[in-house]
């Protein structure tokens, strides 16, 4: 190595996984946890194009109402769609980072609670045939919460088509998100746990998490804030 190569290593404050700031950005966790919110600022700051979760399944409102082969439908117009979105979004050849409010593996994690083991096997073949070649991204920030502040954020929302969100089912999603994201290596990884803070609500609860997010992650670090009094 020359001496000008030692010294721009040296200088560079985000070289832990390369000498560049990563491109693709994942946000994750379950419903309500305020992906979205993050994803549109963390896009504004850094300039970044937005790859966005599907939100108008036509077949949601059955499946909240449990009726039969609902799931099944849901599922594989979430897979159609959340391929489809990440190829065309990562396809784009535009300067800056990409920011995605979903990580493909997300509709996998749903798959398996909602189906049963014979639309399981339907749905696994369609995957691995539609999601082969899609990129790792960068860096995953998975923002968690405790069931009942996910309920609670839920209740407050007050979106029509969640009414039938039983708390079980909001217990199960959180479960199946720690579970997945506890054995989680294909990126870097930050786990945020959100429980104690609203950074949708509260200012200041946002400006400590993005000056957290300023920092390099490498591996999989947490994120544990105290919270705003």
């Amino acid at each position: 190595m020359s001496g000008s190569e030692s010294s721009s290593a040296k200088r560079a404050r985000i070289p832990q996984r390369g000498p560049e700031a990563p491109r693709f950005i994942v946000i994750e966790g379950p419903l309500r946890v305020g992906k979205t919110t993050l994803a549109r600022i963390l896009a504004e700051r850094l300039h970044a194009r937005r790859i966005y979760d599907c939100e108008d399944n036509p077949f949601l409102a059955e499946f909240y109402l449990e009726k039969p082969g609902a799931a099944l439908r849901a599922q594989m117009y979430f897979l159609m769609e959340r391929q489809k979105r990440i190829r065309e979004g990562l396809a784009v050849d535009a300067p800056g980072p990409v920011i995605s409010d979903f990580l493909m593996e997300k509709d996998r994690i749903f798959a398996n609670l909602n189906l049963d083991d014979k639309e399981l096997k339907l749905y696994e073949r369609y995957y691995e045939a539609l999601t082969t070649e899609i990129p790792e991204p960068d860096l995953v920030i998975y923002l968690q919460a405790k069931p009942e502040v996910l309920r609670a954020r839920i209740a407050k929302k007050k979106a029509a088509e969640e009414k039938q969100i039983g708390p079980e089912y909001v217990e199960e999603v959180a479960r199946a998100y720690e579970h997945f994201f506890f054995r989680y290596e294909a990126a870097d990884l930050l786990v945020v746990d959100t429980s104690e803070i609203d950074f949708v609500e509260r200012s200041q609860d946002l400006q400590q998490l993005l000056k957290r997010l300023q920092e390099p992650v490498k591996g999989t670090q947490y994120y544990l804030p105290l919270g705003s009094e």
